[in-house]
């Protein structure tokens, strides 16, 4: 096979840096060991700028359109348009046959295989593959961008997992402690489910209680997407519980998808660049799904991986990525952080309500093309 850039992993990122690999005029090869369409676990609300990203590489999947982001606790209400266009709610698995359909016509070779090794020298990236359990046929290419998912074994593989159980000593009174890095966020969880209801609303409504959020996502014209994120590992029937007037919105609606899930959401890296290798999409780190962004920062770190590959400089992808990933991080963190004392969750809602030009603000910030 003659391929000069493999891709590992063949979800939506993972297509889409296929095909700005087929525009910058090289050719890949993909890796993705399931067949088919890929279901997981995602809010599927699509950003203005996502959109935007996924039109210049002709790609227009269908959904419902949505014009911004309401957030609602118990009465209060906080509401935000979009100032940059229309977002869309999209299904997963809808985007990812729209990504694939537009590969499959660029002429892209999708291989059923995983990834099992990696190695790379000064000018080649050497990939084993896995066929269930059998070895595979054996990939020789110039370059790799691995986007392989939020627990990427190819991270792992290269040793750019961060450690979340450092231990720090730290000067307490002239003296040294030692103590756990307990000061990072909990954990957290996130779970999917889609029910057979005319859409009520053409916002992405996030409703806030105690624990966590519920995310409603109109997806089609008879069909909306809740996901639930929290630091609880709970049924979604007992997450839900939390939200007592979308469980009255949801009462008789009928259930038309399982349940998916996801976490811990939380993935850090030490680097997102390993020789020849690169990292996009959540193999590149991830903070949290709280502000809905995920595919879009995809996006944007497939088309900064492939120029740092086009311009045979792979170290400028790590200023790429953190230009990319920069609003993203500091918005979401701010918000976990804000959100971690129960008095915080509490009072978000309200303020968003009564500062309408920040929270605009915030999500126009969100919702812009991440270049």
């Amino acid at each position: 096979m003659n391929a000069d850039v493999a891709v590992i992993g063949g979800g939506p990122v993972g297509l889409a840096a296929a095909l700005y690999v087929v525009r910058s005029g090289l050719t890949p090869v993909v890796l993705e060991p399931r067949a088919g369409t890929i279901d997981k676990a995602c809010g599927e609300g699509l950003m203005p700028g996502g959109l935007q990203a996924l039109a210049e590489l002709g790609v227009d999947p269908p959904g419902h359109d949505l014009r911004g982001i309401r957030y609602v606790s118990r009465r209060r209400v906080a509401e935000a348009d979009f100032t940059a266009g229309l977002g869309r709610g999209v299904r997963r698995t809808t985007l990812h046959e729209a990504l694939r359909a537009a590969v499959d016509a660029a002429g892209v070779e999708v291989l059923t295989f995983g990834a099992a090794d990696v190695t790379q020298d000064a000018t080649t990236v050497t990939i084993s593959t896995d066929d269930a359990g059998r070895p595979g046929p054996i990939l020789t290419t110039s370059w790799a961008v691995a986007a392989d998912g939020l627990h990427s074994p190819t991270r792992r593989s290269l040793g750019l997992d961060r450690d979340h159980g450092t231990v720090r000593r730290l000067p307490t009174g002239g003296r040294s402690a030692v103590r756990t890095a307990d000061a990072r966020p909990p954990r957290r969880y996130g779970l999917r489910q889609h029910y057979g209801i005319r859409p009520w609303s053409d916002h992405v409504e996030v409703h806030w209680a105690a624990t966590g959020e519920a995310y409603v996502t109109p997806v089609a014209v008879d069909l909306v997407g809740v996901a639930v994120l929290t630091r609880h590992r709970n049924p979604l029937s007992d997450s839900l519980a939390e939200f007592p007037q979308l469980r009255e919105r949801l009462d008789g609606a009928p259930v038309v998808t399982s349940v998916r899930g996801a976490g811990p959401l939380r993935q850090r890296t030490t680097r997102r660049v390993a020789g020849r290798v690169l990292l996009a999409g959540d193999a590149s780190g991830y903070v949290d799904a709280l502000t809905g962004e995920g595919i879009s920062l995809g996006l944007a770190h497939a088309r900064a991986a492939v120029a740092a590959i086009t311009a045979g400089d792979p170290e400028s992808y790590e200023r790429s990525w953190r230009a990319a990933t920069r609003r993203y991080a500091l918005l979401t963190h701010t918000l976990l952080r804000v959100t971690r004392p129960a008095w915080g969750r509490r009072l978000l809602v309200p303020a968003a309500a009564t500062l309408p030009p920040v929270f605009r603000g915030a999500v126009n910030e969100l919702a812009r093309p991440g270049r």
